[in-house]
């Protein structure tokens, strides 16, 4: 797997990867991650694949991070609970 793009932004940090015919696209926030895989048969190279990474699908994986973090906060909360 390698590096082959990154897409700035104020929150996130964006990469995107290319490894055995698809491209990888991760986003970071914290220490969340969420990563979206395509082919390379479905894309017509890394500007097709940036040009998905628009703000509304940011928006979309910004909701996720949050669900993401209530969910692994109550997870933590109720570690005790179930023992």
């Amino acid at each position: 797997m390698r590096v082959v793009g990154k897409i700035p932004h104020e929150r996130f940090t964006i990469q995107i990867f290319q490894m055995n015919g698809k491209y990888a696209v991760k986003i970071e926030l914290d220490q969340f991650e969420q990563i979206y895989k395509i082919g390379e048969v479905d894309v017509l190279g890394i500007n097709d694949v940036k040009a998905m990474v628009n703000s509304d699908f940011l928006n979309k994986c910004l909701k996720r991070f949050v669900e993401m973090r209530e969910d692994w906060y109550d997870a933590f909360t109720n570690k005790n609970k179930n023992n």
